[in-house]
């Protein structure tokens, strides 16, 4: 059965769609993406390369992805298998993992905004792609039953969650026995409070970030097995500073100088890792 409890979202969460509804608007007027070509401000990501995973897919859904790496790299998913994407966006993971479970398979999206629901409908359209169903909520109270999913994957999303913890126990829910995770997300250490505590931080996945240890301690708590790090890759100052922009409105009151300090500090303590686990 379905989760039933922490099904209304907060104001945290309010915000946050907010933000992605703006950031999926600016993507589409600028035909910039975090995962393409030239810095990306305004979200924590890195030149993401998804290499041949994201060859001949719709440019609109590459274009709109805003992922800090590639969750189904190396990922062993089967024809067949379920897989449940957390905060599926606009689609670019959906579309991957598409191909990878075949007309056998499925693909389940989850998200809590109705403009990236809508964008990732039109890009499921565009490809052609016939085995992917969108459900609307939240990642803390999933709309997927018991043991039904072979696999879970989410790309830069439980970092914006106002409860880990519901989130690692749903992960844990809904995997079948032996199922499988791959999530990449952002990580952080030692943070200045000032930086955790802005809205606007905390859209571009940073000021919700909890540490590496904190994350793999969070999903071994919800009784997932074989918790590993597999990759890392680490922000430097200039791709702090891109991430949290500047000329963003939403940034009135940090000012830039304290925002240029704060990158210089943070500078190595922010990154990006994918991150593997089991339902045993």
């Amino acid at each position: 059965m379905t989760n039933p409890s922490k099904s209304s979202p907060s104001p945290v969460h309010a915000e946050i769609s907010g933000a992605y509804e703006r950031a999926l608007e600016r993507s589409k007027e600028s035909g910039s993406s975090c995962c393409g070509p030239g810095p990306a401000s305004g979200n924590a990501a890195k030149l993401v390369d998804y290499g041949g995973d994201a060859a001949g897919l719709p440019e609109q859904a590459v274009r709109s992805s805003f992922g800090c790496g590639n969750p189904l790299a190396f990922a062993d998913v089967q024809p067949g298998e379920v897989v449940a994407d957390l905060g599926s966006g606009a689609g670019l993971d959906l579309l991957i993992a598409s191909d990878k479970v075949g007309e056998s398979g499925r693909v389940i999206g989850v998200d809590m905004t109705d403009a990236m629901l809508a964008e990732a409908q039109k890009n499921i359209e565009r490809a052609g792609a016939t085995n992917i169903e969108l459900r609307k909520g939240t990642i803390e109270a999933l709309p997927l039953d018991d043991a039904s999913v072979d696999w879970v994957i989410s790309n830069c999303v439980i970092n914006l969650s106002p409860d880990k913890e519901a989130v690692f126990a749903e992960i844990a829910r809904v995997l079948k026995p032996g199922g499988r995770v791959s999530v990449s997300d952002i990580v952080a250490e030692q943070l200045p409070a000032e930086l955790r505590e802005h809205a606007a931080v905390r859209s571009a996945c940073i000021g919700g970030a909890i540490s590496e240890a904190e994350y793999i301690s969070g999903l071994q708590g919800a009784g997932l097995v074989d918790v590993e790090v597999t990759e890392r890759m680490v922000y430097d100052e200039q791709q702090l500073l891109s991430v949290v922009a500047l000329d963003d409105a939403q940034l009135e009151g940090l000012g830039e100088d304290f925002v240029r300090a704060a990158a210089t500090a943070t500078a190595g303590k922010v990154w990006s890792a994918r991150f593997r686990a089991q339902r045993a």
